[in-house]
C-alpha cells in the first residue's frame, strides 16, 4: 500500500497534510495542557540531530553553554518596558507557590535577555571581561491563542544565545556571524533548505532590539517560515542591567549586547519545506537513519545478512537501522519508512540474496535500483550524498518558481496569494507594510537588491520580500 493513501494531499488541504505526518510518522502528538506538545522518540530524534549541529557551530564562533533559571523575577522584566510589553500577552506568571501567595510574581520564562542579563553585569568588570559569549539549551514558555505543533506552542525547545561586547560593531558582527556561519549554513548545508537572510522592518522587529536579523524559508505551500533571528539590542538592556567595563583608560562604559536563536520549529519548517504525498522527506545529513536494511522474510539466511550488512554500513559511518520485523508486511513497513522520510532503503530477500544483490530504494524518487551486496558502501555513499543535493534543488527551485517581482503594493498582495512577492521597499514602507498586513501579509525581512544582508533598515534601495506567513 503506498504512503500516500494515508495522507491527505497536500494540494487538497496541506495544513491537514502537515497534521497527518505528525501523526503517520509519529513525530509529535498534543499534550494535556492546549498548547503544549509531546515530541516522540523519531521527532526528538531529529532535534537531537538538529541540537548537535547547531552547536557545533556556535562552538567555533566562540560561545561556551550555560544555564539560567526557569523562573524569572516580574520585576526584571518590568525594567525593559519595550520589552515586557513585547511579550506581555504571552507570558505565564506564577503568583502562588509552596501554598502561599508570593510576595514577587514569577514569569516563567519567555526569553532569557533579562535573567542573563542580570549576571552578565555581575561577570563583567573590565574590557578584558568581553567579549562574554554565551548559549543556553532550553524550554520556553510563550501562551499561544492558535497553536500548531512544532510552528507555535505554549512550550517549545530551543537555543538561546546571549553576548556583551566592547563595541557596537563588534556586536554587529557577532550578530552577523551568528546568522550567517550557524544559522544559515547548518539550514542550506544540513537541512538542504535555501534560506533567505535579511533584516526585519521596525514593525517586525524583536522587543527591545535595534536589529533584527532573520533566516526565511517558503513552505511547500508557498508560506514563510522564520526559521532563526538574531539580534542587536544595542545598549538597551545593558544600560537597564547596569553591564558595564572599565575599558583601557580606566574610563566606565557601557556594553553592547546580542541575542539570538532556534527552536523546534525547525522541524516543522523541515516537514513543510521537504514533505510531499508520502511523507516526511529528511535530507541524509540529518537523518540519524539515512539507511533501513529492511529483511523481506525470514527465509534462509536474510536476517543474518541483513545485520552483516547493517553493520558494514554502520562501520563505515552510516547511519542505519535495521528492520527485522519478518512477522510484518513488506508493504506496511516500507510505507512507515516512506513516512519517516528516511533516505534509503535495502530491501533484502532470499532471490536478492541468491543473486548477490540488494534492492536500492530512493525515498526522493522512489526508484529502485538492484546493487551488488559488494557494492552496497560505496553506492550507499553516492546515493546520500545525490539525495542530499536533489532535496536542495527542489527546494530552491520551488522558492524560485514562486517568488515574483512586483512594482505594487496590490500585486505584492496577489502574489502571495501563491508564493512570495519581491518589490522595492520604497514602494511599501511603514504606511503599505499596514495595508499589507490588513490583507495577511507581511514583510518577512528587507534585503539589498543582489539577495545579500544589509546593514540597516534604512539603507536606499532595500528590497522588501513579502507573503503570508505561519
Amino acid at each position: 500500500m503506498a504512503a500516500k493513501r494515508v495522507l491527505t494531499p497536500r494540494a487538497d488541504d496541506f495544513p491537514r497534510w502537515y497534521q497527518d505526518v505528525l501523526q503517520k510518522a509519529e513525530l509529535a502528538e498534543n499534550g494535556p495542557v492546549r498548547g503544549t506538545m509531546v515530541i516522540r522518540p523519531y521527532g526528538y530524534g531529529l532535534w537531537e540531530r538538529m541540537q548537535s549541529e547547531v552547536d557545533t557551530r556556535i562552538k567555533r564562533c566562540g560561545a561556551q553553554n550555560a544555564y539560567f533559571p526557569l523562573f524569572i523575577p516580574e520585576s526584571y522584566l518590568q525594567r525593559e518596558a519595550e520589552h515586557v510589553e513585547g511579550f506581555s500577552p504571552e507570558l505565564a506568571v506564577v503568583t502562588v507557590a509552596g501554598g502561599k501567595q508570593l510576595d514577587e510574581p514569577l514569569v516563567v520564562r519567555p526569553t532569557s535577555e533579562t535573567v542573563i542579563g542580570e549576571f552578565m553585569a555581575k561577570w563583567t568588570q573590565s574590557y578584558r571581561d568581553l567579549p562574554l559569549l554565551l548559549n543556553q539549551w532550553a524550554n520556553v514558555v510563550r501562551w499561544e491563542l492558535r497553536p500548531r505543533l512544532f510552528l507555535r506552542t505554549s512550550e517549545f525547545l530551543w537555543q538561546e544565545g546571549h553576548t556583551a561586547h566592547a563595541t557596537s560593531q563588534d556586536a554587529r558582527n557577532y550578530a552577523v556571524r551568528i546568522l550567517h556561519e550557524v544559522y544559515e549554513d547548518f539550514m542550506v548545508n544540513v537541512l538542504a533548505l535555501p534560506v533567505v537572510v535579511g533584516i526585519k522592518t521596525a514593525r517586525e522587529r524583536f522587543a527591545g532590539a535595534t536589529a533584527t536579523l532573520t533566516c526565511e524559508v517558503m513552505t511547500g505551500d508557498g508560506k514563510a517560515l522564520q526559521m532563526g533571528t538574531s539580534h542587536e539590542l544595542g545598549q538597551n538592556f545593558a544600560r537597564v542591567f547596569g553591564i558595564e567595563y572599565l575599558d583601557e583608560e580606566g574610563a566606565r562604559q557601557t556594553a553592547w549586547t546580542t541575542s539570538w536563536g532556534v527552536s523546534t520549529r525547525m522541524i516543522g519548517g523541515l516537514i513543510m519545506a521537504h514533505g510531499d504525498d508520502d511523507g516526511l522527506q529528511v535530507p541524509p545529513r540529518l537523518a540519524a537513519w539515512q539507511v533501513v536494511v529492511l529483511a523481506v522474510r525470514d527465509e534462509g539466511e536474510v536476517v543474518a545478512r541483513c545485520r552483516v550488512l547493517a553493520d558494514e554500513l554502520r562501520d563505515a559511518g552510516v547511519g542505519v537501522h535495521l528492520d527485522d520485523r519478518v512477522d510484518g508486511s513488506l508493504g506496511r513497513r516500507a510505507t512507515e519508512w516512506e513516512l519517516k522520510g528516511v533516505p534509503l532503503r535495502l530491501e533484502v530477500g532470499p532471490r536478492d540474496l541468491a543473486a548477490g544483490e540488494v534492492t536500492l530504494v530512493r525515498r526522493f524518487t522512489a526508484e529502485k535500483q538492484p546493487i551488488r551486496l559488494s557494492d552496497v558502501v560505496e553506492n550507499v555513499r553516492t546515493e546520500l550524498e545525490l539525495a542530499q543535493e536533489a532535496l536542495a534543488a527542489r527546494a530552491r527551485e520551488h522558492r524560485d518558481a514562486r517568488t515574483s517581482d512586483v512594482a505594487t503594493l496590490d500585486d505584492a498582495i496577489a502574489a502571495a496569494a501563491n508564493g512570495w512577492a519581491r518589490l522595492p521597499w520604497a514602494a511599501v514602507g511603514p504606511d503599505g507594510e499596514q495595508q499589507l498586513a490588513r490583507s495577511g501579509v507581511s514583510v518577512r525581512c528587507l534585503t539589498r537588491a543582489d539577495g545579500s544582508l544589509p546593514d540597516s533598515d534604512d539603507e536606499l534601495d532595500l528590497v522588501a520580500l513579502a507573503a503570508r506567513a505561519y
